[in-house]
């Protein structure tokens, strides 16, 4: 009886050693997305030059919606541009989305809080619409394949270690 035992417990023992990890150590607020595509994105920056996202695969994407009405888009917005500046050459493409406001509101409040910072105009909104954040501000980081893989909502200090060490990582 006590054989048996043993080779159960020893045969559990290995089946559980196998087995993948399955637990992901991620800074506060981000979210594991498993595999979803990510929707079409193609807006013009405030300098009225194109993206589009699906030109840009290959490498990982930060995908960032914000407005300048948000209390913690406006907050956030200074430390992500510390965060580009600290992630310096980088392959992560960060990928700024105004949400649903005119040039004029986003030059001037970028002017005064964080004047580095080019973002894509969704004027109407459509490609918000599209995405669908829960609120703003809201993350994606998508993967070189086009795929959601992580999601942060709300705001976020993102040139804190913690969340620079996960961007550099992916």
């Amino acid at each position: 009886m006590k054989a048996a035992y043993s080779s159960y417990l020893t045969a559990g023992l290995l089946l559980l050693l196998s087995l993948p990890a399955c637990t992901e150590t991620l800074p506060p607020g981000i979210m594991r997305i498993d595999n979803i595509t990510a929707p079409a994105l193609q807006l013009n920056n405030l300098d009225g030059e194109p993206y589009d996202l699906k030109n840009t695969q290959g490498h990982w994407r930060f995908v960032h919606f914000w407005a300048s009405w948000c209390g913690p888009c406006r907050k956030e917005m200074p430390g992500i541009e510390r965060m580009i500046a600290a992630l310096g050459d980088s392959e992560l493409e960060i990928v700024l989305i105004n949400t649903a406001e005119t040039e004029d509101e986003v030059f001037t409040f970028l002017g005064i809080v964080a004047p580095d910072l080019v973002p894509l105009m969704d004027s109407d909104g459509k490609v918000t619409d599209v995405w669908q954040p829960r609120g703003l501000p809201a993350t994606y980081l998508v993967d070189p394949a086009g795929r959601i893989q992580y999601q942060a909502l709300g705001g976020r200090e993102w040139e804190k270690p913690e969340y620079l060490e996960f961007l550099q990582g992916l």
